[in-house]
């Protein structure tokens, strides 16, 4: 190895800094005190109110109701934090004047508090803005197009009640998440990810497992109907109405507080069957059609219908819907997949009237008066029949071929889409893209 050189180096010179004392009245603990305030409030100033503007000028973006509703719930949770903030403020005034103990706990038990209440508010805007951020990206045509799918049912039911009710407003508010089941949160109740703030719409949350294979997006039409069973003030009626109608036919006292208990899962199968038709029931089978011991396990606490029992009570509607062939076909495709029920954890009482309760909560769900829409049924108010069928049929030639599916209800491009691929009619791939044009009009 050669040798290396090594020159000396003459040490640069450092320049001599000149010490200075703080100006007057800023010193290290005037600073500190004063700016606790400065800072609370800058953070208070940055959790603003949105703009439609800022989420771009697509369609997809938010509406301007939805931005609204946000804003005057973050208005409500800043009204808080703005006093503490000025409490704060006053409090390292204080302390910078007379900088004892007691003066300067109370300026951080004060900041404490101020901070709080920022975390509060900040976990709310920061949720609003991930939701409208997500209008921005590659999914915001798909989110738009749920959106006027769940726009669709509200208007079709609102429509046909037989009293004139307040318009909720803003709509449904479709956002995705991973995971493997949808989701709903309705409009004002607490929820936990916001701190126990009560929601301004509703929302739905859909899997990206789902999004791309919309045929099973029956999940929207689910999600939107349980908003709907609070809308319509039916969120007692419903479960009343079901226990009354099996315990008045003779069926077991615990069938019928089971299937009361179930009233939620039921009223959304039932009304998006309605809304939707047979393809909606096919969609739920997609879901529920798991292994012998999930479908056949019970949960003696549980909200969800044991799968064995829910896929009926959809085929008995399907069938008074005008649907027998199609209902029929269903039930013998159950049947093959699940031909024995040994080893169930369902109860006797529950096997053993499962035909007779499936009528009779179809008939205290659907086909009972409720004063909330105006003294009719929720069949009276639902129009599906098998023309609308046919006109799904259409959609779905049209959909394969990528032609616009014309003036049908969006939530009938559900069936077009679904029956276009099981029937082969295009790829999956160009019955989606074709899907989500047909709903944004690209």
């Amino acid at each position: 190895m050669s040798a290396v050189s090594v020159r000396a180096v003459r040490p640069v010179p450092v320049a001599r800094v000149r010490r200075t004392d703080p100006a007057p009245g800023r010193t290290p603990i005037a600073s500190f005190t004063t700016g606790q305030g400065v800072n609370v409030r800058r953070h208070l100033e940055a959790l603003r109110d949105f703009r439609r503007t800022e989420f771009g000028t697509s369609i997809a973006r938010p509406s301007e109701g939805h931005i609204q509703a946000v804003n005057e719930l973050l208005e409500r949770l800043r009204r808080p934090l703005e006093r503490a903030v000025v409490d704060v403020e006053r409090a390292g005034r204080q302390a910078a004047r007379n900088p004892g103990s007691a003066d300067l706990s109370e300026l951080l038990r004060r900041k404490a508090k101020a901070h709080d209440w920022v975390r509060a508010t900040e976990r709310v805007w920061d949720f609003y803005f991930e939701l409208f951020g997500q209008r921005q990206g590659t999914f915001g045509e798909w989110l738009y197009a749920c959106d006027k799918i769940a726009l669709d049912c509200y208007q079709h039911v609102h429509m046909h009640l037989g009293k004139a009710r307040s318009i909720p407003s803003p709509a449904p508010f479709a956002y995705m998440r991973t995971g493997f089941s949808p989701a709903t949160y309705r409009r004002n109740i607490p929820l936990r990810k916001l701190g126990r703030q009560l929601n301004p719409f509703p929302l739905v949350q859909l899997p990206y497992h789902r999004m791309v294979n919309p045929w099973t997006m029956g999940a929207v039409l689910h999600e939107v109907c349980h908003n709907l069973q609070n809308e319509l003030a039916l969120e007692d009626e419903i479960p009343r109405s079901v226990y009354r109608t099996l315990r008045g036919a003779g069926l077991p006292k615990s069938v019928a507080s089971t299937y009361a208990r179930w009233n939620r899962e039921i009223f959304a199968d039932l009304m998006g069957c309605m809304l939707g038709g047979e393809a909606f029931v096919a969609s739920l089978m997609d879901v529920i059609g798991r292994s012998p011991e999930q479908v056949l396990a019970f949960s003696p606490h549980g909200v969800h219908p044991t799968p064995y029992l829910r896929t009926g009570l959809s085929t008995h509607l399907l069938r008074r819907m005008g649907f027998d062939q199609i209902a029929g076909d269903y039930d013998r495709l159950w049947r093959k997949l699940y031909p024995s029920t040994a080893g169930t954890t369902i109860p006797r009482q529950m096997l053993a009237t499962q035909k007779d309760a499936a009528q009779l909560v179809v008939d205290a769900i659907c086909y009972t008066k409720f004063p909330s829409v105006g003294d009719r049924t929720l069949r009276q108010v639902i129009t599906f029949e098998p023309r609308q069928q046919a006109m799904i049929e259409e959609a779905a030639g049209r959909l394969a071929k990528g032609i616009d599916p014309g003036v049908v209800p969006e939530r009938f491009l559900i069936g077009a889409v679904r029956i276009a691929v099981d029937r082969g009619l295009c790829p999956p791939e160009t019955a989606m893209r074709n899907f989500y044009s047909g709903l944004s009009g690209s």
